[in-house]
């Protein structure tokens, strides 16, 4: 991988300087900039397997994190598959090692905040390699509509997404208009989360997990909060109008449109260009989370998590890395 200033001076995409690295950076656990124009340093990995997940897409070496958000999506799985018939996780896309912009796909997903979960239960046994490439989500819509098909929703998808609304330190999730219509005219419990589900593009196969920068860190920018309420409103209706599916109509100046340039390392904070020269760990093993819940109980000194309403509170287990970066 060139180093920054020969990237610099060549004028290389960050994404492929970024997209390049097979090993996270090994410095202090940082979220820089922001999802869409930042990298990370200090990222762990989720294991491919654990008892409530397994980690879709390997090929991709995309299920690396900010340690706030591995722990969140593994306490998620945990209290998920206890609580709300939910068998396990799918995880899908987290971020590159050391974040960044990516080869192909997400334009976010860069700081390591981001975490894609399928809508697809986990099933009762360990996926093959071969099937973790090629298996494919299941949409949740009717063919051809934007609204939820009932034979394959049920209650559990609905408290599954107002479970992972429910934390506190979660800024959005993101989700079809049609999944989120679904859960505004059938949820009964608390809907005080609810506005955290924002209707997107896209999204109908999987949701998309946003968390807040973490407390304390410098250079990292969240999202503006979403507007208060539950979100069932005009803003919804919207979506089930003509105009958000509308194609663009054609511009009528003639002239060729200038190639879009790539964004290059200079783009992004000035930071990433620290997280790109770092050396890494010696393997992915060493950059691995695991679970320690003695430890955390112990740090946590028995304080309970938040939920929402009706869902039974959990022992917070944080998982904590097994590889710690060195200065």
């Amino acid at each position: 991988m060139p180093t920054s200033a020969q990237a610099a001076e060549s004028g290389t995409p960050a994404k492929q300087i970024f997209g390049a690295a097979k090993l996270p950076a090994a410095l202090p656990a940082r979220a820089i900039g922001f999802y869409s124009k930042g990298c990370l340093a200090g990222g762990v990995a989720i294991p491919a397997d654990g008892e409530t997940w397994q980690a879709m897409r390997l090929s991709r070496n995309r299920r690396w994190g900010h340690p706030d958000l591995i722990a969140l999506v593994e306490r998620f799985s945990r209290e998920a598959a206890a609580n709300d018939g939910w068998p396990g996780l799918l995880v899908g896309d987290i971020a590159q090692p050391r974040g960044g912009p990516m080869l192909s796909g997400h334009a976010s997903h860069q700081v390591g905040l981001d975490a894609d979960v399928w809508l697809t239960p986990m099933p009762d046994r360990k996926l093959s390699a071969r099937e973790r490439e090629e298996i494919s989500a299941t949409s949740m819509l009717k063919k051809d509509t934007l609204y939820v098909d009932d034979r394959v929703w049920t209650p559990a998808h609905a408290r599954l997404l107002m479970r992972a609304a429910s934390y506190p330190e979660v800024e959005r999730i993101f989700i079809h208009p049609g999944i989120k219509k679904k859960i505004c005219d059938t949820w009964q419990g608390d809907r005080s989360a609810m506005g955290k589900l924002r209707p997107y593009y896209g999204h109908h196969y999987h949701f998309h997990i946003r968390i807040k920068c973490p407390p304390g860190v410098s250079g990292c920018r969240s999202q503006n909060p979403p507007p208060s309420g539950t979100g069932c409103d005009a803003s919804l209706a919207w979506w089930f109008t003509d105009e958000p599916w509308a194609p663009a109509e054609p511009k009528k100046d003639d002239k060729p449109k200038p190639k879009k340039r790539e964004i290059r390392l200079s783009d992004l904070p000035a930071a990433c260009a620290r997280v790109a020269d770092a050396a890494g760990p010696a393997s992915a093993a060493e950059a691995t989370f695991r679970a320690d819940p003695v430890r955390d109980l112990l740090r946590n000194n028995g304080s309970q998590p938040s939920t929402a309403s009706g869902f039974a509170p959990l022992p917070r287990v944080v998982p904590l890395p097994v590889w710690r970066p060195r200065d």
